[in-house]
C-alpha cells in the first residue's frame, strides 16, 4: 500500500512539473495530471531500463534526483501522447 502511495506522490510531482514545462495549454485537471505523471514515471523508467540494459521491462523511476528527472521526461512524453489522442477524439 505504501508503494502505491509513493508512486502517486511521484506521479503528482513529476506530472505537475512536466505540465509547467510543456509549452502551450493542456486540458485536464488534478486527476489527469496525476495519472499522466504516474504513466510518465513508468514510461521513463522503462525507457531508461531499455536503453541501459537492452531488455524491455516495466520499471518505474527510482526515488532519487535522476529518478525524478526520468519521471519528468516520461511525463512530458505522456503529455505529448495525450495531446495527440485528445485532438483526434
Amino acid at each position: 500500500m505504501l508503494n502505491i502511495l509513493s508512486w502517486i506522490v511521484l506521479g503528482l510531482v513529476s506530472g505537475a512539473i512536466a505540465k509547467a514545462i510543456y509549452p502551450g495549454t493542456q486540458g485536464g485537471g488534478f486527476i489527469t495530471t496525476t495519472v499522466l505523471g504516474i504513466i510518465g514515471a513508468f514510461l521513463g523508467g522503462s525507457l531508461y531500463s531499455f536503453l541501459t540494459t537492452g531488455a524491455l521491462q516495466l520499471a518505474g523511476a527510482g526515488f532519487s534526483i535522476p529518478g525524478f528527472i526520468i519521471a519528468i521526461i516520461g511525463a512530458l512524453i505522456a503529455i505529448f501522447l495525450w495531446g495527440l489522442v485528445a485532438r483526434r477524439a
